[in-house]
């Protein structure tokens, strides 16, 4: 993978990371993402089957989603501060082995709605782990040339969580049974951990850098508070509209007049979009070399027509407009995230860890309000008008993003945090 070549400068290679370093560290943080996601993502994908079985409704479902999402948001910042002072590979190792024992138990023992509820918190506390920890670790080990690639990449674990979600409804949750979706994801997340082991052997070099990290202040380790704190509303925004979407997108297809296998495809399509958009944005970031925030309100306003055209296609039950409605709701509008996190990471370069932690706290609540809010909406009005709240946060979470962007360029001569103001954002 040429996209992971070392460099002789800047924060990748002052950890003592080359080519194949590079490559090792974004393999692990792709693995751990995607198996940390796949709970979350396989209720999402297989709710039909979920409240058949135990028993609950669109608002269940929203509440069961919001208390993985509420639980993650919980163990953001501690990560983040965690991520800055130890071992960013042990941390993502950790997170892998619980959440592959909560979908293990989800597969074996979950019978009832409020177990469900619980594995769901647990694993949420696993995922919090990982964001933090993943930015840091690839800040670190892959050159700051090839950094939006590698974020992309990395950010595509997400939406490749949702198309393996999508996958499991006709291979798995409709011949053998839902409870082998969730133990074939505890086969994942086995298989990340082992990834992760070459991981954590880290040269002498790297430990030494790593420590070294652990000694600045506060103060030293700290950006612009005022940019990040905005930017992070814009980005829990986002990511409500974003989780409604993953959640939804199956149950509002059956609801339209697909069927269950159909709408589990259209959900792999959401998630094939989704990598598609963050793979070919993180690029185009590298060779864009700045206004990286401004791309992502541009996305966000894609996204926003993808969820009226969902709205329009709920409404008037005409179910083939949900293909094009997803593949440019995902595609576009969910393909933003992988360039947020470059453009924080290099925005806030002295502790991306810590940078991430906050964004990640505003995005996991986002997540926790968005389905929760889009079940409440679904069931007490329609689809179509939950479709159309997601619209509203979307274009909200570009106003919120460009705003933040701007105090960010304006607050770089004062603060002093970044060699070049204004770059990264």
């Amino acid at each position: 993978m040429a996209v992971l070549r070392g460099e002789p400068a800047g924060p990748a290679a002052r950890g003592g990371s080359g080519p194949r370093g590079g490559r090792r560290a974004l393999a692990a943080a792709v693995a751990v993402t995607t198996s940390t996601a796949l709970p979350v993502f396989l209720t999402g994908a297989l709710a039909v089957q979920l409240e058949h079985s135990l028993r609950f409704g669109p608002a269940g479902l929203g509440a069961a989603v919001a208390a993985y999402y509420l639980a993650a948001s919980a163990g953001s910042l501690p990560s983040g501060f965690a991520a800055e002072r130890a071992d960013a590979a042990l941390l993502m190792q950790v997170a892998a082995a619980v959440s592959g024992l909560t979908v293990l138990v989800t597969a074996l023992l979950v019978g009832s709605w409020a177990a469900l509820v619980g594995v769901l918190a647990a694993a949420g506390v696993a995922s919090s782990m990982v964001q933090p920890a993943a930015n840091a670790l690839l800040s670190r080990k892959v050159a700051a040339r090839r950094q939006g690639i590698a974020f992309g990449i990395k950010q595509s674990a997400i939406p490749l969580a949702t198309l393996l979600g999508g996958l499991a409804v006709p291979g798995l949750a409709l011949t053998v049974g839902w409870r082998w979706a969730f133990g074939c994801a505890a086969i994942a997340c086995g298989a990340s951990v082992l990834i992760l082991s070459g991981t954590r052997k880290a040269p002498p070099r790297h430990r030494a850098v790593a420590a070294s990290r652990r000694s600045p202040g506060p103060k030293e380790r700290k950006g612009p508070v005022l940019p990040i704190v905005v930017l992070t509303a814009g980005f829990g925004l986002g990511v409500a509209a974003a989780s409604s979407l993953a959640a939804f997108v199956v149950a509002s297809g059956v609801a339209a007049g697909m069927s269950k296998g159909a709408a589990g495809l259209v959900a792999t399509l959401a998630g094939a979009a989704a990598i598609a958009g963050r793979l070919l944005a993180g690029a185009r970031a590298d060779r864009r070399g700045r206004r990286h925030f401004r791309a992502v309100t541009i996305m966000l306003g894609a996204g926003a027509a993808g969820y009226a055209l969902l709205a329009a296609g709920a409404t008037a039950r005409v179910a083939a407009l949900l293909v094009p409605a997803v593949m440019l709701a995902a595609g576009v509008g969910w393909g933003w995230n992988g360039v947020f996190n470059f453009a924080l990471v290099r925005s806030y370069a002295q502790a991306p860890a810590w940078a991430t932690g906050i964004s990640q706290t505003g995005g996991r609540l986002g997540s926790v309000a968005g389905p929760l809010t889009f079940g409440i909406v679904a069931e007490r009005a329609s689809y179509g008008t939950a479709w159309l709240l997601c619209a509203a946060l979307a274009c909200a979470a570009a106003l919120a993003i460009i705003t933040g962007r701007q105090l960010l360029v304006h607050s770089r001569p004062a603060a002093g945090t970044a060699p070049a103001p204004g770059r990264a954002a």
